[in-house]
């Protein structure tokens, strides 16, 4: 079932893990396993839908659609990265993968949170400007702007994460390697390692701050802004309106922030790994499904979209 490595000065280096997911019964277990298969085909369909109609229409060709495009685009890295493992791992009531295979997944994983963290922050910039400035909103928010902040996010979010990966990958594992969960998380890493982790914790305080904390600054001090703002406007049906474009960011915002930190920023001893796991499920499979429907399915102008990209077909068939 292992694969351990025998070196020099009697040390086992651990060179596969094994992952457990979730035990139970292969009821229970069939049971999850069709439930995240659905929340996985629900995700690729709805994220794909997004991503094809903010291309197509030109209605849609405006700064807030394209980051929504961007995040779904990141919705799909990451459930892709996470579910197909666990779905084999439910149906096999666990499961090996390679310290390889481990690393990548993390690496994924990790560039798509700080990812998700940076495009937030830029989506809640937009509304700012659109709320705050709108005079100034098409000058400021222009495409080639937009592209640069998509971009950058990007380039960062693969960046940072490789400074933690370098550190990982020359940490020695001697056992056990079991690990309680169903995709490979950076706290396991931690816990498992023989080695001197003291660089890796201080390089995670750091990373945490760039790509946890700031945003969360950010964030917070658009919508402030936007608050002030908007509790100026005179009329209750333009402040409904100004609110409402922020709703579903802020709806998301605090689903992901909350799951994040309450792993990663402030984690206790008394949980659980079992509510660590659901935790976890709530920003790995849960968040990319429910961000297409929060964000855009309900809104009018997706909607108006599908409705003639689906009256373009029909014409088309006949």
């Amino acid at each position: 079932m292992f694969m351990l490595n025998i070196q020099g000065n009697n040390l086992t280096t651990v060179t596969e893990f094994f992952l457990l997911g979730f035990q139970g019964s292969q009821s229970l277990r069939i049971l999850m396993f069709c439930l995240f298969l659905v929340l996985y085909g629900g995700t690729l369909f709805g994220n794909l839908l997004i991503i094809t109609l903010v291309s197509i229409s030109k209605n849609l060709h405006t700064p807030m659609y394209f980051f929504i495009s961007q995040l779904s685009i990141n919705d799909i890295i990451l459930i892709t990265d996470i579910a197909p493992n666990m779905l084999y791992i439910i149906l096999n009531n666990g499961g090996a993968i390679t310290f390889i295979g481990c690393i990548a997944q993390f690496y994924f994983f990790s560039t798509s949170e700080a990812f998700e963290c940076f495009i937030l922050t830029v989506m809640s910039y937009d509304r700012y400007v659109a709320i705050c400035n709108p005079l100034r909103y098409t000058s400021i928010m222009t495409t080639a702007y937009c592209m640069k902040l998509s971009i950058t996010c990007w380039l960062v979010g693969f960046s940072i994460i490789l400074i933690d990966i370098l550190t990982i990958s020359r940490l020695h594992f001697c056992g056990p390697n079991i690990i309680d969960h169903f995709f490979c998380d950076l706290l396991p890493f931690q816990e498992m390692s023989c080695s001197d982790i003291s660089i890796l914790r201080l390089e995670i305080f750091f990373l945490s701050i760039i790509s946890v904390i700031i945003p969360t600054i950010i964030i917070i001090s658009s919508y402030s802004n936007i608050v002030f703002t908007v509790l100026k406007i005179p009329s209750n049906t333009g402040r409904q309106k100004a609110f409402s474009t922020c709703s579903s960011h802020l709806t998301v915002v605090s689903i992901f922030y909350w799951t994040m930190f309450s792993v990663y920023v402030f984690p206790t001893k008394v949980e659980s790994f079992s509510i660590n796991k659901i935790l976890s499920l709530l920003y790995t499979v849960f968040t990319p499904f429910i961000n297409p429907i929060i964000y855009s399915l309900r809104n009018k102008d997706i909607r108006k979209s599908i409705n003639k990209a689906i009256k373009k077909q029909r014409t088309y068939v006949t």
